[in-house]
């Protein structure tokens, strides 16, 4: 079982899987029934339940072609559990994982009880069962029975993460925020990198802050100290391709998120600078910026702004044909570029851009005066060749 990660019942629940899985939440009566049909007799003319095809050959019953269905998870081995048993257990995860919480339940109840019958004496496979089936309980809704499961996995195999979170979880959706505290504070000695124990910690505390006032802490239960050789065996566990692959989620989903606010720091930066005449440094915000969002068009067009205040014709020119190759009708990289192209002295190539731009909005005033001062350059710049230019 791999460490649980989802938010508790109160706050929306995440994914979860048994035996590697975390927990949930919802109701159903321990051993309750499965919802299967009552069994039928079957019909005339049936055999197995199967229609018989009428046929002059003397019914020859018509069989017909199914996929083969993979059920070898259920014969992967499970701990120290004999076949029989594993064989409920894997049935348990499989319907776990698939969203049949009832029906894993009445499997992992039907394990927990075949352990008994047999006389097995496993505090880890049991703890493991037992784990599961508060998993189901709390998926369900049943919180007082999930508690109760996660008491007996304790008892079982003391500090066991899993069953800690989850009665931590069910602790908080019965509104009992002090022993949840308690429980989110232990998993967290356990293993830190838990963010939904983090953030249930953090809202818990407001709550705790608001139902006790200041002094919530000296009404909290004692925080049990898990002893160091125990925080060490558990962090030397290796870990399941789940809890690798979960983890890996989270530190992604976190650097986005560190970017993401790295990212609108250092824009809103550069546009403040741009507006204080600091062009320069408004540029090196920008282009920072553009490490992180590549593609971001805006970006662009304002460090075109900054390139043109700078005499940097060339530069902005460039900057202004990478925002036309991710917007190829933007209007502001059109009439930057055309600024870029009349500080070369292509005026030609400015009052092209500049007849684009109030092709796609004619109402751009700008524009028009700046197609007006091009358009003189123009000229004076022809006749100029003109002038210079020697008879043949």
């Amino acid at each position: 079982m791999g460490n649980a990660q989802e938010k508790p019942p109160g706050g929306g629940g995440g994914a979860a899987s048994a035996d590697q899985a975390t927990a949930g939440s919802g109701t159903r009566s321990r051993g309750g029934s499965s919802g299967g049909k009552p069994h039928m007799a079957p019909e005339k003319g049936t055999v197995n339940g199967t229609q018989r095809e009428n046929s002059p050959a003397g019914g020859q019953e018509k069989k017909e072609d199914s996929p083969a269905v993979d059920t070898s998870y259920l014969d992967a081995p499970a701990g120290a559990l004999p076949p029989h048993l594993a064989r409920l257990k894997n049935e348990g995860n499989h319907l776990f994982k698939h969203g049949q919480f009832g029906d894993a339940l009445e499997k992992y109840t039907q394990a927990i009880e075949g352990c008994a019958e047999a006389g097995i004496d496993s505090p880890e496979d049991l703890c493991i069962l037992y784990s599961n089936r508060a998993a189901c309980y709390l998926k369900e809704g049943n919180s007082t029975d999930c508690i109760q499961d996660c008491n007996k996995a304790l008892e079982l195999q003391p500090y066991s993460l899993k069953p800690l979170l989850r009665r931590a979880m069910a602790y908080e959706s019965l509104e009992r925020y002090r022993k949840a505290y308690v429980d989110y504070k232990t998993v967290l000695q356990l293993d830190t990198g838990i963010q939904a124990a983090h953030d249930s910690i953090h809202r818990l505390t407001k709550m705790l802050i608001e139902q006790d006032g200041p002094e919530w802490r000296q009404k909290l239960p004692e925080i049990p100290v898990v002893p160091l050789s125990v925080q060490l065996q558990h962090r030397e566990k290796p870990i399941s391709i789940e809890q690798a692959q979960a983890r890996a989620a989270r530190a992604a989903q976190e650097e986005a998120r560190r970017k993401e606010v790295r990212f609108t720091l250092l824009k809103q930066e550069g546009n403040s600078l741009v507006k204080k005449g600091y062009f320069q440094e408004a540029l090196e915000k920008y282009s920072e910026c553009l490490t992180i969002k590549p593609d971001e068009c805006a970006l662009h067009t304002n460090r075109a702004i900054c390139l043109l205040k700078l005499n940097r014709f060339e530069e902005a020119r460039l900057d202004c044909d990478s925002a036309l190759q991710l917007e190829p009708n933007n209007k502001k990289a059109f009439y930057r570029r055309a600024l870029a192209f009349k500080g070369l002295q292509d005026y030609l190539s400015a009052s092209s851009d500049l007849q684009e731009v109030l092709r796609l909005d004619p109402n751009v005033r700008e524009a028009e005066q700046e197609l007006e001062v091009v358009t003189g350059l123009l000229r004076q710049s022809l006749m100029d060749n003109t002038v210079h230019t020697p008879r043949v």
